[in-house]
């Protein structure tokens, strides 16, 4: 890894770890270089006007200042091009079309050259992504998670047999390349994953989930995490 693209990855550990902090023996074995070249890469963000802190003794570390104005970053061509691809080969993934757009608006400010490079990578990577639900039907799905609301649903079963269940969800879940809206059926009395592509018409209502927890569902695979976990480094 080059510096620059390491001081880039650093700064972002940093702001990631939040309070925690990150320790400089830890940050050293994460990107595979010295202590003492960890402690000069972060004098060298500090100087660039990164607002650093640092916690002496044990179980201290370094970290960002909480609610400091961080300079503009930048962004490598590779890493503009590999988020853009992420958000085009999964139109179908919970929030794709925010993604998409946070994705456009990094692209928009990179300088010039960067954003030329950009094109260039960008456009030897191609994408044949599978159909989606409609708009409206995720738009419902989304709103209704991130809102806590209760949704009402009308749902095809492998059978092809169309309930109509008021669903309380829990979270969206991904395996096997199919993405699921796991939460309480009140149909059912349990909790119940649905496929979010045989859901075939989706209503937010007016009233407020009950407060079932991810307790609930269960625990994961060994394979299986978070998207925070998953995207932390």
């Amino acid at each position: 890894m080059k510096r620059a693209e390491r001081l880039h990855a650093l700064s972002e550990a940093l702001r990631r770890s939040g309070q925690r902090g990150c320790s400089a023996e830890g940050l050293a074995e994460q990107f595979g270089v010295s202590v003492r070249t960890v402690k000069r890469d972060l004098d060298a963000l500090e100087n660039a006007g990164l607002p650093l802190w640092s916690r002496p003794g044990p179980g201290g570390g370094y970290g960002v200042v909480p609610g400091a104005n961080l300079p503009p970053i930048t962004l490598p061509p590779a890493e503009a091009t590999a988020l853009m691809a992420a958000v085009a080969a999964a139109p179908d993934a919970p929030y794709a079309d925010l993604a998409t757009a946070g994705v456009r608006k990094i692209i928009d400010v990179l300088d010039p050259v960067t954003r030329q490079r950009f094109e260039t990578l960008a456009g030897r990577v191609w994408v044949n992504p599978t159909d989606t639900p409609s708009r409206p039907i995720r738009s419902a799905l989304e709103q209704a998670l991130a809102d806590q609301r209760v949704l009402r649903i009308h749902y095809r079963a492998a059978s092809g047999d169309i309930t109509k269940r008021d669903v309380e969800p829990i979270l969206f879940a991904s395996t096997g390349g199919t993405w699921y809206l796991i939460g309480w059926c009140r149909l059912r009395d349990a909790v119940r994953w649905f496929m979010v592509t045989r859901i075939q018409k989706a209503t937010v209502t007016t009233e407020t989930c009950s407060g079932h927890t991810l307790n609930e569902v269960g625990a994961p695979p060994p394979t299986a995490r978070s998207v925070d976990q998953s995207t932390s480094m």
